[in-house]
């Protein structure tokens, strides 16, 4: 491979555009002309042969008025006709049955056009060109009427005809290709005119464009534009809300640490030491927990999971490995653990499954008071996967099942440490996979039950 890659090949939609439309223009209009050429001299074609046949019928018809059977007399006999130029267009013969030459016009000679000629048009060769041939016999056989006209003259009209053509042509495509240079130039100016509209805007400026006299075609495009503008803006958003409540919760175990320290440095015995060293580790724990918790949080956001397909899985298989662990969790809190796993199928991110089982039960071993219970299970009803985690704590008030949701909120009075953000990592992570996510009161009215749906993986 070169040191330097090969830059993408550029091409241009306008030019694009224009040689396809140019290109079918100027094909259209020369295939039109030959057909329309064609066309026309085939009928012209037609209207010379329908055109002498007529003169010779004419021609016939008076001759055998003249020389009528029986009453023809070498007297009679007419001389040669001494029009100007009719060579050129037009030469004649009549001959009677019997093989005599009884007329013809200047240019024709005195022998037969076509010995032995049938009735109809044939061509010939006649003084070093091709020329038409039509005979007929009148209806009683007695006279013969031979007429030839020259090809030339009917090249020539032709001629006249594809000249008028081909001046029509040049005068027309120019017209055409300025007018086609002009209508694309015209729809082209409305990208141009949004690209400017957005390539002037400051980086913080995300006001949807206006698609009020936008062509229909681009519409799609603006929307798509606009839609991402939304997009990013709720980013920003997100991002700079996240940063504020990162930036004011880890502020409390900062200062918890700083106080700690503090401490530390002024201590007079090892025993204030000591208590100044615990606080220090569980301020360190806290801040960690935190972290973790805004890790998790910021890795569940579902814009990140937009188009992610995620592998089927069972519920049941994949929860069967931890539960040995937050069933140990529980035992040492003084609770009692319970679970119900039954297999159920559907599209979830296993390691994403593992953080939303963690910060529930995480939730339900801190608020739950010994003695109490814990319990896991899932199943699936209708072709539905769900999932519930239960204790038999305190609970939530209906009131608030909607706020614990948002993050770093927290009930008042609680008396446990924690930092409001692990019910909306669950929400975060049930919206990543469109489960629904329904808070309610547990067994006999005690507790809190947290029950997700996930849709049908089939």
């Amino acid at each position: 491979m070169s040191a330097t890659a090969e830059a993408p090949r550029q091409w241009s939609l306008r030019r694009t555009l224009l040689g396809i439309l140019l290109s079918l223009t100027v094909g259209i209009w020369s295939v039109s002309a030959v057909l329309v050429y064609l066309d026309a001299d085939r009928e012209s074609r037609e209207l010379f042969d329908q055109s002498l046949a007529e003169t010779a019928h004419i021609l016939l018809s008076l001759a055998e008025h003249e020389f009528g059977e029986g009453s023809w007399h070498p007297a009679h006999r007419l001389g040669e006709s001494t029009a100007v130029d009719h060579q050129e267009y037009l030469l004649f013969q009549i001959w009677s049955a019997d093989g005599r030459l009884l007329y013809k016009n200047s240019g024709a000679p005195d022998t037969p056009f076509r010995q032995q000629a049938a009735d109809g048009f044939s061509w010939l060769n006649l003084q070093s060109s091709q020329w038409r041939h039509y005979s007929v016999w009148n209806q009683r056989h007695t006279v013969q009427i031979q007429v030839v006209e020259p090809i030339s003259h009917r090249k020539e009209i032709s001629s006249r005809f594809a000249y008028r053509l081909a001046a029509l042509a040049l005068l027309i495509i120019p017209l055409l290709v300025l007018a086609i240079w002009w209508a694309v130039n015209r729809v082209f100016r409305s990208l141009q005119h949004y690209a400017s509209q957005v390539s002037q805007r400051h980086p913080g400026d995300l006001q949807p464009l206006s698609a009020a006299d936008a062509p229909m075609e681009i519409n799609p495009l603006l929307h798509a534009l606009n839609r991402l503008f939304e997009r990013v803006a709720q980013t920003l958003q997100r991002e700079q809300r996240f940063t504020a409540d990162a930036a004011h919760e880890l502020r409390t175990p900062l200062a918890g640490l700083k106080t700690n320290l503090q401490v530390l440095q002024r201590a007079r015995n090892p025993e204030e030491s000591a208590e100044a060293i615990a606080g220090l580790r569980a301020g360190v724990e806290r801040a960690s927990r935190l972290v973790a918790q805004l890790m998790s949080l910021a890795r569940s956001e579902p814009e990140s999971h937009l188009n992610a397909q995620h592998p089927a899985c069972d519920l049941a298989a994949n929860l069967q490995s931890v539960c040995r662990h937050w069933q140990a969790e529980a035992e040492a809190a003084g609770l009692v653990w319970q679970q119900d796993l039954q297999q159920a199928w559907a599209r979830v991110d296993a390691a994403e499954l593992h953080i939303l089982v963690r910060n529930l039960l995480e939730n339900a071993l801190r608020y739950t008071p010994v003695p109490g219970q814990l319990r896991l299970s899932c199943g699936s009803h209708a072709g539905r996967a769900w999932l519930e985690v239960e204790d038999s704590g305190p609970g939530i008030p209906e009131q608030y099942h909607e706020q614990v949701l948002q993050r770093f909120f927290r009930l008042a009075g609680a008396d446990q440490p924690g930092s409001g953000l692990g019910l909306s990592i669950v929400k975060n992570i049930a919206d990543a996979h469109a489960a629904s996510l329904q808070l309610s009161a547990g067994s006999h009215g005690q507790g809190l039950r947290v029950r997700l749906e996930f849709p049908a993986w089939g």
